[in-house]
């Protein structure tokens, strides 16, 4: 069940809103338990098999905590609850990856029926490895089960993100308050509607200029430089908006609930170094690739060299962690690259007496950065390595070919009449495409106009343009959902889904 069906906009949601308010009417732990139930009915409306893996995913980790209260026996404990957990997701996610490379060098092909890949798994392992470490540094075990429930199922985070620390979610539950009122639903209303805006009018439309070509390169076609330049700059929108946007209607939510997650996304295109891109850029990811991974690795304690090697074994279990393939690990490990290079350079440029950089040189980083940031999505969207070596050939004029994308091959692929005419729809896409990068590079982004911040933490500074709970802005937020309904009704393109 997707945010962005009717069936979770008009039925499950009114349900669930309805459930927990007349549920808090009676205490706040009846509120909190209904919220765990429909939480994980949610969870099982896809596929009610996994809904017992999550379940017993839940019951292991709470328990292994339990038993970690014995501080001779916690670390082997929650060692042994790590391994378990990471052999799991392993399991369903690499299984299919590690049987098509053994194939591969062999030369033997392995017998493999193929894994259906459990809604939300990395997510929702991570938060409990990143749980059970806490309590091996010394963290508080969390005796509640409802409330360890919700902090592991809640709904909005589920299946997209973002990832919660329990140390930030757990005390909200318990809270005999929520900061619930008419304001604040009204808050998470809009922003609920800007991220649902975001996903299914920017980023869907946008699909339609990426997927075509993508799959015409994944089959072996060439690609113009044209039409290479603009699926590739469509993508780079489209999983912004697409990620981005769910994050958002995951913040709107929960806000539904008095409940508030962190924020994800912090406008990463206007990053004008890689090292300030993945500040912006799936924060809590990064949040948690940095105190679970890079740090225990020796983070920059241990030397320069040492500190480089970290970055890249993180950045690496970071790209393969997105998905299994070599795709995801060739991306990993250029974000890695990048990061090594973005420290040596500060490095050498700090040991020079280098006044503060103007206006472009600014903007030359900002150029820099983010045609690396494009250059790397290649390898996350192609499904095979020689797809995305074709979609670099194109980009950079070579090997098109005379299979490279033609008029009519592509307006096939799109559904649409031969009569559009090639010219008529790039420039289509070009503006769709120039339109959404002015969004991203100039408007505030959503924290900030909505003035929304995370729970113990200061609200953004104030935009320009700011949310106000007056006529305005809902008329403003009833159009948005309006169109959003209606391109509902197009062919959903989810990039995370069973992520």
């Amino acid at each position: 069940m997707l945010f962005s069906s009717y069936t979770f906009l008009f039925q499950f949601l009114p349900a669930a809103i309805l459930a927990f308010a007349a549920a808090r009417r009676h205490s706040p732990r009846a509120g909190i338990m209904v919220l765990a139930a429909a939480s994980l009915f949610f969870y099982g409306a896809w596929q009610p098999i996994y809904l017992l893996l999550l379940i017993v995913s839940i019951t292991m980790n709470f328990c292994l905590g339990l038993r970690m209260n014995d501080p001779i026996r916690c670390r082997t404990i929650g060692s042994i609850g790590v391994a378990i957990n990471l052999a799991v997701l392993c399991y369903f996610k690499y299984t299919g990856f590690l049987i098509d490379t053994i194939s591969t060098l062999s030369g033997i092909q392995l017998p493999f029926s193929g894994i259906i890949l459990p809604l939300g798994i990395s997510f929702f392992t991570f938060q409990q490895i990143a749980y059970l470490v806490d309590i091996m540094r010394g963290a508080k075990v969390e005796r509640d089960i409802v409330s360890y429930v919700l902090f592991v199922s809640f709904f909005p985070h589920l299946i997209a993100g973002p990832l919660v620390h329990h140390a930030e979610m757990i005390p909200q539950f318990k809270r005999s308050r929520t900061g619930r009122s008419a304001i604040l639903a009204a808050r998470g209303l809009a922003i609920f509607v800007a991220g649902l805006f975001k996903k299914v009018v920017i980023a869907d439309n946008l699909a339609q200029f990426v997927s075509p070509v993508f799959d015409h390169l994944d089959a072996g076609g060439g690609v113009t430089m044209s039409w290479a330049w603009l699926a590739i700059m469509a993508y780079t929108l489209q999983i912004y908006y697409d990620f981005s946007g769910y994050s958002d209607m995951a913040v709107g939510l929960a806000l539904l609930f008095g409940i508030r997650l962190p924020v994800n996304f912090r406008s990463p295109y206007q990053a004008a170094s890689i090292v300030e891109f993945w500040r912006r850029w799936h924060i809590t990811l990064s949040r948690f690739l940095r105190d679970y991974l890079y740090i225990p690795l020796g983070g920059n304690r241990l030397g320069e060299q040492r500190r480089y090697v970290n970055l890249m074994v993180t950045m690496l279990l970071g790209g393969l962690w997105h998905g299994a393939g070599w795709n995801f690990l060739v991306w990993g490990g250029l974000h890695g690259l990048y990061l090594c290079i973005n420290h040596l350079w500060r490095e050498w440029r700090g040991g020079l007496r280098v006044s503060t950089p103007g206006l472009t040189a600014n903007g030359l980083s900002w150029l820099m950065t983010f045609l690396a940031v494009v250059i790397a999505w290649v390898f996350f969207r192609a499904k095979t390595m020689a797809g995305a070596w074709l979609m670099l050939g194109g980009l950079f004029g070579f090997g098109a070919g005379s299979s490279a994308y033609s008029s009519p091959g592509i307006l096939r692929l799109m559904g649409l009449p031969i009569l559009v005419g090639e010219q008529r729809l790039l420039l289509i896409g070009g503006c769709a495409v120039l339109l959404a990068l002015a969004i991203a590079l100039l408007l505030p982004n959503v924290p900030r106009i909505f003035g929304y911040h995370e729970y113990r933490r200061s609200p953004e500074p104030s935009a320009f343009i700011s949310w106000r709970p007056n006529a305005a802005w809902a008329l403003a937020t009833a159009l948005a959902l309006t169109t959003s309904l209606f391109c509902m009704w197009q062919r959903l393109e989810f990039l995370y889904f069973q992520f």
